[in-house]
């Protein structure tokens, strides 16, 4: 079957304001695979401008009957700002998910099918009710699928049991697993990556999924933190944390990775992170994090390096960051491009992702691949009887 024949409709790209060089590169990935010249692209030409009271609407100059539609939206991006009565304001995530509405509209039907890629879910800490509170979350995602949208993919959600919403729609929660540890290798090349030097610590009960994830594909153990909060007060939206306490095996000499789906303001980590130092003996101390948001800038983190207590934090290239923190000698980009390009490419084919989903032999790969390195500059020695 002729490659073109195979496409569940002819590609298309959107990629929404202050996502634009990330599209930029997955469109060159989409062209080289396809053999396609550098003057062809599988970009939209779309926009959304602002009046001057504030108001905006969408607009798109070509047409999409017919096509498979991928739309690219980091909501979080607050470094997109619009004037509103004089003003220079940053656009908030209902900005960017309004945006993301007049996109849909202004498509009008046409498509084929419109698949958006949001790579950290809107409102995607509001996911549950524990009071009478609203659930946007879930409001976000049923409004979406009335829009006429057939599949929402996300990256490592908070709770990824918010697709009970939809559950007639597609909903794909993709975990950049193997992009991690592959950085991880490439900028710690003499880190060893087994149970005798490598535990992976969940800093809170919610976390402890994801940990569990990495140390089955990595062959380690897992530690976690216990967060006691004080339920009676409310600080920045939240309950205040009174403590961590940790549960799980000694590790004196070792090397610990933290692994969740989002950095904020990062004063948790680092008090993990500082107890696993100085209270615990971890050797070094790595963070594993999807969304590095560093809502309050990054002086605590270059404060907490120089003093030795974090080492080396990850983060995905998925949401935006101040351009500053590739500089930061503590900081390592997760580049997930090629990643995403492979999904659309995939479905675009209208084959299953099923394989791209699952990074377990990828991973092997690479570990294996590693310890031959490391072996090889005589740091560890492979037996082969085992």
């Amino acid at each position: 079957m002729n490659m073109k024949e195979s496409l569940y409709g002819e590609l298309s790209v959107i990629g929404m304001k202050g996502c634009e060089s990330f599209v930029e590169r997955v469109d060159s990935y989409l062209k080289e695979w396809r053999r396609h010249g550098a003057e062809d692209t599988y970009l939209v030409h779309a926009e959304c401008p602002r009046f001057g009271s504030g108001e905006g609407k969408a607009l798109i100059k070509e047409s999409m009957r017919g096509q498979d539609v991928y739309i690219f939206c980091d909501v979080f991006n607050y470094g997109v700002t619009y004037k509103m009565h004089g003003m220079t304001v940053p656009m908030s995530p209902d900005d960017h998910y309004a945006d993301l509405k007049r996109i849909i509209a202004a498509i009008g039907g046409k498509a084929r099918r419109i698949t958006v890629i949001m790579p950290m879910l809107y409102e995607g800490r509001q996911h549950k009710r524990t009071s009478r509170e609203s659930l946007d979350c879930a409001t976000m995602l049923q409004e979406l699928v009335n829009m006429g949208i057939s599949n929402i993919i996300t990256f490592d959600a908070h709770d990824p049991r918010v697709a009970n919403a939809i559950p007639l729609s597609g909903f794909d929660n993709v975990m950049p697993n193997y992009q991690m540890i592959k950085a991880l290798v490439r900028n710690v090349p003499d880190v060893v990556i087994d149970k005798d030097h490598v535990v992976m610590i969940s800093p809170d009960e919610g976390a402890m999924g994801r940990c569990i994830t990495y140390s089955n594909s990595l062959g380690v153990d897992v530690g976690m933190f216990y967060k006691r909060r004080d339920y009676s007060t409310i600080v920045n939206g939240k309950n205040p944390i009174l403590e961590h306490k940790y549960l799980g095996q000694d590790l004196h000499g070792k090397d610990v990775i933290i692994v969740d789906d989002m950095i904020s303001s990062g004063g948790s980590l680092l008090d993990v992170a500082t107890q696993l130092k100085q209270v615990y003996g971890a050797k070094r101390v790595f963070n594993f994090a999807t969304f590095g948001l560093f809502t309050d800038g990054f002086e605590i983190f270059d404060e907490a390096y120089k003093n030795g207590i974090i080492d080396k934090i990850f983060t995905t290239n998925l949401v935006y960051r101040k351009p500053e923190i590739m500089d930061k000698p503590w900081y390592a980009e997760v580049n997930m491009c090629k990643y995403v390009a492979y999904i659309i490419d995939t479905l675009n084919h209208d084959a299953t992702i099923s394989a791209l989903l699952d990074p377990d032999k990828r991973i092997a790969t690479l570990l294996a691949k590693h310890r031959a390195e490391l072996a090889e500059q005589g740091q560890i020695t492979i037996d082969f009887n085992n």
